[in-house]
């Protein structure tokens, strides 16, 4: 089997995170919420909502239907429990692709009556952008790559490698699995 390269290892994530934790910090000293979207979004989401410190982090979660080319719509799997109005909104996303959901789901929060709602994504894959995405608080933009692990993950395997790696969607598609032994066997890192 071929290697499975890794796109960013614990440290280069951790470097992400504490940026992006100081970012959101210092543009929100009044507070902010935190809205995870699940379920990729929670392991960054954990990491990140340590990385904001001095202002008060309040921590929620939505899920939705993924964005499905047939009907052009998506759906609400899972809304927020809390109210957002008048509050400062940060959607958590782990990666940020077509732009079709999140642009779909910062117009569904805005409709709450928060104050304002912006855009956190750890990775950006903006070669495959079908609508224009503002994201105000971005790790990394990536390239066209089949990307697995810290939360990514393909039919539920992989999300809880510590690192980032670069399969080949070809070899996922065709077996799932295909990684589990090479990428579970490799040292920490």
């Amino acid at each position: 089997m071929t290697a499975v390269p890794v796109l960013l290892d614990r440290e280069e994530i951790a470097a992400h995170v504490a940026r992006l934790g100081r970012e959101i910090a210092a543009d929100h000293p009044d507070g902010v919420v935190l809205v995870g979207v699940l379920k990729g979004a929670v392991i960054f989401l954990s990491d990140l909502v340590r990385a904001v410190t001095g202002t008060e982090v309040q921590v929620d979660f939505m899920a939705i239907s993924r964005y499905a080319p047939d009907s052009g719509r998506v759906r609400i799997v899972k809304d927020l429990e809390g109210d957002i109005t008048g509050a400062d909104v940060v959607i958590v996303e782990d990666l940020v692709d077509t732009g079709l959901t999140v642009t779909y789901l910062r117009r569904y929060l805005e409709e709450r009556g928060p104050r304002r709602v912006e855009l956190c994504a750890l990775l950006d894959r903006t070669v495959r952008r079908i609508v224009p995405v503002d994201i105000r608080y971005r790790g990394l933009e990536v390239p066209d790559t089949f990307v697995l692990g810290y939360g990514l993950h393909h039919h539920e395997q992989y999300r809880n490698l510590p690192r980032i790696h670069e399969g080949r969607r070809e070899v996922v598609l065709a077996d799932p699995a295909a990684y589990v032994p090479e990428v579970y066997d490799r040292p920490p890192g």
